[in-house]
């Protein structure tokens, strides 16, 4: 009875060494023991993309900072050019409003009736003459041009120059200066003819070229017996000093 149940003993033992066995060759446990293994494999990306970020972030660092020197160096090159262009500009406007002053002629300014007060008066040396003085009672200067154009009341002809006495330039008076013309009134040997007393003298000015209107006339006073004069009436062209109108 006793040697029945150990058998019955040994072949339950034998029966549950058969099932362990066979639950160790089913696999299921290796798989298990498998999947625990490959977590760390599974480890593997995420550490990856954690790298990714670093490079993605050097990346863009390094293209920030070179937009940052491109912008540094683009606007360091706006300034530069900004600043030539300016000195440009201001050295250009300079040289421009330089050169028109040198190169302005000078402006003509006729000394006439209206910028002058003139007198006639006769002199007794030499005889038979008058000197006419013209002063510039203007702001600016006013020039004489070539000779007066005299006329004694209604002379129908113009007293010729003397050739002789034409000065080598314009005669300028600064304002206040004086200017001289002598007039022979008539022939001392008595050779002239037509000769008449002047009561009224007008003093006609020339412009720029000759014979030309120079503006208004002058008309100073005479003597209240008048002027005697005849055909050999003359005059001289405008001059600086009273001796040299007076010479011819």
């Amino acid at each position: 009875m006793r040697t029945s149940r150990l058998q019955l003993l040994a072949a339950a033992g034998v029966a549950v060494a058969s099932l362990a066995l066979t639950a160790c060759q089913d696999g299921t446990g290796t798989r298990d023991e498998g999947a625990s293994d490959t977590q760390p494999v599974a480890s593997a990306p995420s550490g990856a993309s954690s790298q990714a970020p670093a490079e993605s972030a050097s990346g863009s660092g390094g293209n920030g900072s070179t937009a940052n020197g491109s912008g540094s160096n683009g606007s360091g090159g706006d300034a530069a050019g900004s600043g030539d262009s300016g000195s440009k500009g201001s050295s250009a406007g300079k040289g421009t409003a330089s050169g028109g002053s040198d190169d302005a002629p000078a402006t003509f300014n006729p000394c006439n009736g209206s910028n002058t007060s003139v007198s006639a008066a006769p002199v007794s040396r030499p005889v038979n003459h008058m000197l006419i003085t013209v002063k510039n009672t203007g702001s600016k200067n006013c020039d004489l041009t070539y000779y007066p154009v005299l006329r004694f009341d209604e002379m129908q002809w113009v007293p010729q120059p003397v050739e002789e006495s034409k000065p080598q330039a314009v005669v300028t008076l600064a304002p206040g200066e004086s200017a001289y013309a002598g007039v022979l009134l008539s022939a001392a040997d008595g050779s002239g003819s037509g000769g008449a007393t002047g009561k009224k003298l007008a003093v006609g000015f020339q412009g720029r070229t000759p014979n030309s209107d120079g503006g208004p006339a002058a008309i100073p006073s005479l003597p209240a017996a008048g002027v005697y004069y005849d055909s050999s009436l003359t005059v001289t062209y405008w001059q600086y000093s009273m001796d040299d109108a007076l010479t011819y």
